[in-house]
């Protein structure tokens, strides 16, 4: 009896040394992060500090290279990057590639968000809740969103509906669409090319959330912001892994990833905040114009984009999705968290 207990315990402490061994001198896991932001901005700031601490966290059983600022793969090439292999992991809008994620969409509506931790929140609830078959060919790590998109002028403020007559406007997704309800002239542009474009006149402002004005120094070209508040959307962004890769990371180390993808999907909420606030005061300290609405005339507004949430409900429907469940989730999720 002894005899048998002591093989046992031989061959169990021999089976674990030889686990731990292997655990021990396992290759390291290397990856590739692809980001449009720029690595002065946040965002990216908050993308590379996940990789600094997916590393530490996995001790050094996972490491992850970080490329900022489009250097890997252009913001329209994003998703399908990460989907084929080009990056593994990537960062981007789902605004940027209009179609490919039409559940999705529906966060981006004018629905009139308060705070990018409130948006964060909405987008996902939305993804957990209805799991759309658009993002299954990625793993999703997390997902997050500005705080209010409102609207900024260079040259001429819009102070009322028949203002946008003639304006070139940037926009892409949702935006867009809000710009032609609202009487303006939609122009899609990469935030990239934003700058230099209301320099040179090409548009004469944009709807964007308001620390643009000092993470991408856009209120270095704009002269007014009007608080169109009522009307406020957002945009949403994926942070997704390719399947392939992510089947690569060692059991034990997928929990660990994502409990920090819980983590930082809430830093970057509060980071849209509080680079909210710190836009605002750039923006002031430069001398713009900040334009509030009356009651009556942001009603008019939300009644412009109206059509908007119409539409795309219609769309929905007429692809076999439900399109009013969809924007009921989207609606209701937001009320109960501005409550």
């Amino acid at each position: 009896m002894r005899k048998s207990f002591s093989i046992f315990r031989i061959i169990f402490t021999t089976a674990t040394l030889v686990l731990w061994g292997a655990t021990l001198f396992a290759k390291p896991v290397t990856l590739t992060y692809s980001n449009f932001f720029p690595p002065t901005h946040v965002q990216s700031q908050l993308a590379q500090a996940w990789c600094d601490e997916v590393e530490k966290q996995t001790d050094g059983r996972v490491t992850v290279q970080y490329f900022p600022g489009q250097t890997l793969t252009k913001g329209t090439q994003n998703y399908d990057g990460v989907v084929s292999g080009l990056s593994d992991i990537g960062m981007c809008l789902f605004a940027y590639t209009r179609g490919r994620f039409p559940v999705m969409e529906a966060v981006d509506l004018p629905l009139g968000y308060d705070s990018g931790i409130t948006a964060t929140r909405v987008v996902n609830t939305v993804y957990e809740k209805l799991q759309p078959k658009e993002l299954e060919n990625t793993q999703v790590m997390y997902l997050h969103a500005h705080g209010a998109g409102l609207l900024h002028t260079s040259g001429k403020a819009i102070r009322t509906l028949e203002d946008f007559k003639g304006m070139k406007l940037r926009g892409h997704g949702t935006s867009a669409q809000m710009i032609t309800a609202l009487g303006g002239i939609p122009v899609s542009l990469p935030m990239p090319e934003l700058y230099q474009s209301l320099q040179k006149n090409i548009v004469q402002g944009a709807l964007y959330p308001i620390e643009t004005n000092k993470g991408w120094r856009m209120g270095e070209v704009v002269d007014y912001l009007t608080l169109s508040t009522s009307i406020a959307y957002t945009s949403s962004f994926y942070v997704v892994m390719n399947k392939k890769k992510w089947a690569q990371i060692p059991d034990d180390l997928k929990p660990v990833i994502m409990e920090i993808n819980q983590e930082w999907a809430k830093k970057h909420g509060q980071a849209w905040d509080d680079s909210d606030r710190e836009g605002m005061e750039f923006l002031k300290s430069l001398d713009r114009e900040v334009i509030s609405l009356s009651d009556a005339e942001a009603a008019r507004w939300q009644k412009a984009v109206a059509p908007v949430v119409e539409t795309y409900i219609k769309k929905m429907n007429n692809n076999g999705f439900d399109g009013e469940k969809i924007v009921d989730l989207v609606k209701t999720t937001l009320a109960e968290l501005k409550q």
